[in-house]
């Protein structure tokens, strides 16, 4: 079966794993603080690593000041985590619409949907593609509300010429093995904004602080519990990995960038398929490369290319529709155009390894699907 995704691990990562290995740090040792400064470099702002991408927006949210009272406006057209981890720290979520193009949170829906308790807007860079962060970052500015960015798919994507990391308050990422760079598992948090980053980095830390006690005189050892947090931590042996995949980010962009331009001009003229678009202010790093299929033949098409050995996905189920969230009231029909997208959308196989000859059996195999 040919993967929708999958990562790209060479001896050099190998190596570079085996070389924490050896060393006498396994979990936080010098290079958390190593990757979290590579990773500084490619997102344009500081930066705080974390276990897994799920963990990156819990620590955002927290980061935040996200809690009981307060409304979190975020998209359906993501992974549940988006607003599952808003959730978790008790505030009502709030899902406004999408673009009907790019799948990316529509600014106008966010705006209609701000109240006096919005305490933050969560934008998901769906596929790799950045959301609009310009019109976004007006909107949150006149609630005072933080902006989020998801950028679980888009790290080294840029918009309007800056990087992904520099375009709202807190931003997170995720280094799954189908993302764009991997940790195996693993997240990170940026922001330009050293309180929040600080707050970030202390509630991934369990909530530890050692400045600023209120007792300071008790001794060398003695540390402080100010606010709840959670062990968060990516250890060393991962950090080394991910430094080791940051070398590559450059070569990884580009095959990715050539992949999506041979979708580009392979299904072009395909019936009944509608293709992704990309904004001309946007340079995306596509983590995923969804279609379109049209009149009502997803699943259709999606069981023929399954059965065929290509491994295609759906990305992603509308958030409100699962139970957790039924069961709180909410309902189907919330967002018409995050449903329609749904309705229609198969993700094609996208990664570095992805040879042309294999890709020229996806395109193959979808034409011949599509025209039966």
């Amino acid at each position: 079966m040919l993967p929708y995704g999958r990562q790209n691990v060479t001896d050099d990562d190998m190596a570079a794993v085996a070389s924490a290995l050896r060393s006498d740090w396994l979990t936080t040792g010098p290079r958390v603080e190593l990757f979290e400064n590579d990773l500084a470099r490619v997102a344009g702002a500081p930066c705080v690593a974390v276990s897994n991408g799920t963990a990156a927006l819990h620590t955002a949210y927290a980061a935040a000041g996200v809690g009981p009272g307060d409304e979190v406006i975020t998209t359906p057209m993501t992974f549940y985590a988006t607003a599952g981890t808003a959730s978790q720290l008790g505030a009502t979520v709030v899902f406004a619409d999408v673009q009907e193009d790019t799948a990316n949170l529509d600014p106008f829906a966010v705006q209609a949907a701000v109240t006096a308790r919005t305490r933050a807007i969560a934008a998901v860079d769906y596929a790799g593609h950045p959301a609009e962060y310009d019109e976004l970052r007006k909107v949150a500015d006149s609630a005072e509300a933080v902006l989020i960015a998801d950028a679980a798919h888009s790290i080294a994507s840029t918009y309007r010429g800056r990087p992904v990391g520099t375009l709202a308050d807190l931003t997170t990422f995720s280094f799954f093995p189908t993302k764009n760079l991997t940790t195996a598992e693993g997240g990170a948090v940026a922001s330009p904004d050293p309180a929040l980053l600080q707050r970030a980095r202390t509630f991934r830390s369990v909530g530890v602080v050692r400045d600023n006690l209120r007792r300071p005189d008790e001794g060398p050892w003695f540390h402080e519990v100010h606010e709840f947090g959670l062990n968060y931590r990516l250890p060393d042996v991962l950090c080394a990995l991910g430094s080791s995949q940051l070398r590559r980010l450059s070569a990884f962009k580009a095959r990715r960038v050539a992949l999506t331009a041979r979708y580009d001009a392979l299904l072009a003229d395909v019936p009944g398929l509608r293709l992704p678009v990309t904004r001309d202010y946007v340079d995306p790093m596509r983590h995923l490369y969804p279609v379109r299929i049209l009149d009502g033949r997803r699943r259709e098409v999606f069981e023929r290319l399954r059965a065929a050995g290509i491994g295609v996905q759906v990305n992603y189920i509308p958030a409100y529709w699962h139970p957790v969230y039924e069961d709180l009231g909410y309902r189907r029909g919330m967002c018409p155009n995050a449903e329609a997208f749904y309705a229609e959308e198969i993700s094609l196989p996208l990664f570095y390894d992805l040879s042309d000859p294999d890709q020229d059996r996806v395109v193959e195999t979808l034409r011949g699907v599509l025209g039966s």
